[in-house]
């Protein structure tokens, strides 16, 4: 949280990713990191997802922006879908953005990796 919180500081008040950031902390349930259930979406998770329509999979990793990379298997957690990743857990279903409008229903499949759930409490 306190990365987080860092990272909000540093960008401008009216920034569309900050602002989608703090709406989904201010909801949030703030736990120690050795107390996080180990199918909970945090910092640095791998997930897998199925596009519901297709059963299509995919993974990404939710990261910081200076870690996000131009293969395309990162997702920055100030992207609005970012943003609402962080806190699901396996199981639970979004709503995803798709390339020129509209959106899909994606469910998450796995929580490959989370950092918590390794003893990674300082990523």
């Amino acid at each position: 949280m306190e990365r987080l919180e860092r990272l909000l500081e540093s960008l401008p008040a009216n920034d569309a990713g900050k602002l989608a950031l703090e709406a989904e902390l201010g909801r949030a349930e703030v736990r120690a990191s050795r107390d996080m259930p180990a199918n909970v979406v945090t910092m640095n998770s791998e997930v897998r997802f199925t596009v519901s329509s297709s059963e299509e999979e995919f993974c990404l990793k939710l990261v910081y922006p200076k870690d996000v990379s131009a293969k395309g298997d990162t997702l920055s957690i100030l992207a609005p879908v970012g943003s609402a990743l962080l806190g699901l857990a396996q199981g639970d279903e979004m709503d995803w953005p798709r390339p020129g409008g509209g959106t899909t229903r994606v469910r998450i499949e796995e929580v490959t990796y989370q950092p918590e759930r390794s003893g990674d409490f300082h990523r």
